[in-house]
């Protein structure tokens, strides 16, 4: 398995996705459940190659990655080659920006001298899904980039 299996939760989200893949291996309902008694170690090979497909797929469209701290925001553009990267660094240790309270607090003062900014592009090393599995692990998650491109626009970059 290259990255980590599903939840039961998001296994229920995509219990038709899973049914469709099941059937692209000639799998039916009935024999599902067989191998689910018969032979639990094919079924959970089954779920981790199901898993695996996924994680693919969610993480080839993967455009933009936010993890916030509560001293830092870490912001990244995906780029097919390359990712670039945006730090703000809250120097203030009585701010907290992962609460609304401190988040509102850096809306007003980014430009404060609490704040600092870092800005980097990274080539990936060899698998670019990789890399950005490995960001979500450490808290990343996948968002549609609006941070981003609002300090990006006042970083004039």
């Amino acid at each position: 398995m290259k990255y980590t299996r599903l939840t039961k939760e998001q296994f229920e989200e995509l219990h038709e996705e899973f049914a469709r893949f099941l059937a692209t291996q000639s799998i039916s309902a009935d024999e599902w459940n067989l191998i689910k008694e018969t032979k639990p170690e094919v079924a959970e090979q089954e779920l981790d190659v199901f898993s695996d497909l996924v994680w693919e797929g969610v993480l080839n469209k993967a455009e933009y990655l936010e993890n916030i701290a509560p001293q830092h925001i870490y912001l990244f553009k995906l780029n097919k080659d390359d990712m670039d990267g945006i730090v703000i660094k809250i120097l203030d240790p009585a701010r907290d920006v992962s609460t609304v309270e401190g988040y509102t607090w850096l809306q007003q003062n980014y430009a404060g001298d609490s704040v600092e900014f870092f800005t980097a592009s990274k080539d990936y090393n060899e698998d670019r899904n990789d890399e950005i599995f490995n960001l979500i692990r450490q808290g990343a998650v996948i968002t549609k980039g609006e941070l981003y491109t609002f300090f990006n626009k006042i970083l004039d970059r």
